[in-house]
């Protein structure tokens, strides 16, 4: 176990978020989200996540192990063409990764995705987390809308709330 990362896990909380997302940053999350889903078939989910606590963390689970359960226990991948779309940040950690159900990983592949990642983690770096995370929003709506075009478009099938945990 690194000491230095469980430092940073013990210390980062929920606090940490609302000042690195304030209000108005989720709101704008949110909005493009929705914008983004008004463009094409698939589903976005945005996850935050302080730090991990109890198990996770004693166990050094990683943040791609962490993200993978998330997209499991919100069934994210519960949409009708495999098409949801995890965009999972580990805020202690400075991670992001994308998880994406099995339609559209098959098309855009791991590489799409770990690019965004670390897209989005150098705009962590400057500190611009909004930008980073709409940045990385973008990037994922241009290969939903390459795949599953908004004629293929169902009925919404997750919520576009940031979800905080």
């Amino acid at each position: 176990m690194n000491i230095q990362r469980l430092v940073r896990h013990l210390l980062t909380t929920r606090r940490n978020i609302k000042h690195t997302f304030p209000p108005e940053a989720l709101s704008a999350i949110e909005d493009a989200i929705a914008a983004s889903e008004r463009t094409h078939g698939g589903e976005i989910r945005f996850v935050v996540e302080a730090a991990l606590d109890g198990a996770p963390l004693f166990s050094n689970q990683s943040a791609r192990a962490r993200a993978i359960d998330v997209f499991s226990q919100y069934r994210i991948w519960d949409t009708a063409q495999n098409n949801g779309v995890l965009i999972y940040l580990l805020l202690a950690d400075r991670s992001v990764e994308i998880v994406a159900d099995r339609g559209i990983h098959s098309k855009a592949g791991p590489h799409e995705w770990d690019s965004i990642c670390h897209r989005m983690e150098a705009a962590f770096k400057q500190g611009d987390y909004e930008a980073g995370v709409l940045a990385g929003i973008e990037a994922v709506t241009r290969h939903l809308r390459e795949h599953y075009p908004a004629e293929d478009k169902l009925a919404n099938e997750l919520p576009n709330q940031v979800l905080v945990l």
